[in-house]
């Protein structure tokens, strides 16, 4: 499967750019920067994602200290802040010709950048932590902690007012997506996005275990030349 993942994202990524770009029909009021939604609104499930692995892994961290979910938890970190900064950056993009401002402190918006600050704060402190276990721990709390952000992300089109256009449910009942082809354009991109993300989370995964291997080697040399000396 690790083979496959490289040739089947790059297959899906190109499928999901000539559907976004050549057949999904141009958004009657929006114009054509609406095609950056099908990305945008991809990358968002995406990093939700992430965050809910680092909290599902990081529960398991807690509960028998295995170092594998730890790295898990490390890893989906790093790619869901890595697609959460994705979304910040196409939203203003797709804002500006919309709204006319770059950004606006809509409850949606706001409630993301929590979220992105949250995971950016879980990556500096496993990164400064080192080895230190407690850190760990102490990330592993924050990664759990960070995910009840979602939720309220999610919902707060609905339950508070804001300018953040509810697109693929709107309130009034109904999608915005009123062409099949937008439908079948925004789950080709997130299948796409998803399969990144999975080979990026494989890569960092087997990347921090063979650090781990080497880290142990050079401590069990360190010893031997301590025996000998």
């Amino acid at each position: 499967m690790r083979r496959l993942l490289p040739p089947l994202t790059g297959l899906t990524m190109l499928a999901a750019l000539a559907i976004v770009f050549l057949v999904v029909p141009t958004e009657a009021d929006m114009g054509i920067v609406q095609r950056i939604f099908y990305f945008h609104v991809a990358s968002a499930w995406v990093a939700f994602l992430g965050f809910f692995l680092v909290a599902g892994a990081s529960a398991v961290y807690l509960w028998n200290g295995s170092p594998t979910a730890d790295r898990l938890a490390y890893a989906a970190g790093e790619v869901g802040v890595l697609f959460c900064t994705l979304v910040l950056v196409t939203g203003p993009i797709w804002a500006r010709p919309i709204w006319g401002v770059w950004w606006t402190w809509d409850p949606r918006l706001t409630m993301t950048v929590v979220l992105w600050a949250i995971y950016a704060s879980y990556l500096m402190l496993r990164g400064f932590g080192g080895d230190d276990p407690a850190l760990a721990r102490y990330a592993a709390v924050l990664g759990i902690v960070g995910v009840l952000d979602i939720p309220l992300i999610v919902v707060s089109v609905r339950l508070l007012r804001g300018i953040h256009p509810a697109v693929i449910n709107r309130t009034d009942g109904g999608t915005g997506l009123v062409d099949p082809w937008m439908r079948i354009g925004l789950l080709v991109s997130a299948l796409a996005l998803i399969l990144l993300a999975a080979w990026f989370m494989d890569l960092r995964v087997r990347g921090a275990r063979l650090e781990e291997e080497v880290a142990a080697l050079r401590r069990e040399l360190d010893a031997r030349r301590g025996e000998v000396a």
